[in-house]
C-alpha cells in the first residue's frame, strides 16, 4: 500500500504541520512588544523586589542579602508611617473632592445651553497644563507675603493677617490638595460626562413626564446607571493620586517639618539622596503593595455594584 493511500482525505498530519507555523506567526510578531514591556516593566519590578531584600548602598558599598530586615526596619520607622498616612489622606481627600466637583460639572455640561462646546474645551485647560507649571502657579498664588490669595482674603475680611499657606505644617497639605483638585477635576468631569451620556434619555424623559424632580431623577435613574463609570473613574484617580510626586516636590519638597511628605518623595530621597537602594526599594515595594490593595478594594466593590445593577 502506498504512503499516499495511508493519509486521510484532507491530508490531516501534513496540513497540521503546515498550519503550525502560521499559528505561531502572531506570537512571533508580538514578541518584540513583549520583550520591550518586560524590559521596562517586569524586570524593574523583579529587580526592585530583590533589592528590597538586600542592604545595597552606594555609600557603604554593601550588597548583601538580608531577607526581610528592611521591612522590619520599615515597620518601626516613624518617617515611613508619617509619609504613608499623608499619602492615604491626600488620596482620599483629592479623589473625593474631584469626584464630587467633577460630577457636578458633568451634570451641568450634560445639559444643552449656548456655548456648551466652548465651555467643554476650556474646562480641559487646567488638566492639560504640566504639573510643574501648576505647582509654580499655586506657589505664587498662595505665597505667604505677596500671594493674591492672601490679598483677596484680607480685603474680604476673612483673615486679619497673611497666612503662610505652604510654609506652615497646618496648611501645607491643604494647599497641595487644592492645587491637585484644581488641576485634575476636569479629568474626572470628562469621564463622568461620558458616562452620563450613555444614560438612556427615554428614562429621564419618562420620569419628567411623571412629575419627578431633578434630584429624584438623579438619585434613582442617573446615579445607579452611572455607578460603574463613577467607580472606574475613582479607581483611576485614586491610583494616580497615591503616587503623587511632582506637585509635592516642586511646591513644598515634603516640608515643612515633613508635614507633606508622601511615599513617592520619601522613596526618592532615600534612593537618590542617601543612596540606600535596599531600603529605598523596600519603601517603593510597600507603596506598590498599598496601591495594589486599593485597586483590589475598588475592583471588588465595582464587581459587586455591576452584579447588583444587572
Amino acid at each position: 500500500m502506498s504512503q499516499a493511500a495511508t493519509l486521510p482525505p484532507d491530508g490531516g498530519p501534513l496540513r497540521a504541520r503546515r498550519a503550525l507555523p502560521s499559528a505561531l506567526w502572531p506570537w512571533l510578531l508580538l514578541l518584540p512588544a513583549f520583550m520591550a514591556l518586560a524590559s521596562v516593566s517586569f524586570y524593574p519590578i523583579v529587580n526592585g523586589l530583590y533589592l528590597s531584600l538586600t542592604n545595597t548602598s552606594l555609600i557603604s558599598q554593601e550588597n548583601d542579602f538580608t531577607g526581610f530586615a528592611n521591612y522590619v526596619e520599615l515597620w518601626n520607622d516613624p518617617l515611613f508611617w508619617n509619609a504613608w498616612w499623608h499619602t492615604i489622606w491626600f488620596t482620599f481627600a483629592s479623589t473625593t473632592l474631584e469626584t464630587l466637583i467633577g460630577l457636578a460639572m458633568a451634570l451641568i455640561l450634560c445639559e444643552a445651553f449656548s456655548g456648551r462646546g466652548l465651555v467643554r474645551a476650556a474646562m480641559l485647560v487646567p488638566w492639560a497644563m504640566p504639573t510643574v507649571v501648576t505647582s509654580k502657579m499655586f506657589g505664587w498664588l498662595f505665597d505667604g507675603q505677596h500671594g493674591i490669595i492672601n490679598f483677596v482674603l484680607l480685603h474680604l475680611g476673612l483673615i486679619d493677617q497673611n497666612v503662610n499657606w505652604y510654609g506652615s505644617p497646618d496648611t501645607a497639605m491643604t494647599t497641595i490638595i487644592i492645587a491637585d483638585v484644581w488641576k485634575t477635576t476636569p479629568f474626572m468631569a470628562l469621564l463622568l460626562l461620558t458616562g452620563l451620556q450613555t444614560v438612556p434619555k427615554s428614562l429621564v424623559e419618562a420620569a419628567r413626564m411623571d412629575g419627578a424632580k431633578a434630584w429624584v431623577i438623579f438619585w434613582n435613574i442617573r446615579l445607579p446607571l452611572l455607578m460603574p463609570t463613577l467607580l472606574i473613574a475613582g479607581l483611576f484617580r485614586a491610583l494616580d493620586a497615591f503616587r503623587v510626586f511632582d506637585l509635592v516636590y516642586v511646591l513644598t519638597g515634603g516640608g515643612p517639618a515633613d508635614s507633606t511628605e508622601t511615599l513617592s518623595t520619601l522613596s526618592y530621597k532615600v534612593l537618590f539622596s542617601t543612596l540606600q537602594f535596599g531600603y529605598g526599594s523596600a519603601v517603593s515595594t510597600a507603596m506598590f503593595i498599598t496601591e495594589g490593595l486599593i485597586a483590589l478594594a475598588f475592583c471588588l466593590y465595582l464587581v459587586r455594584q455591576i452584579r447588583r445593577t444587572t
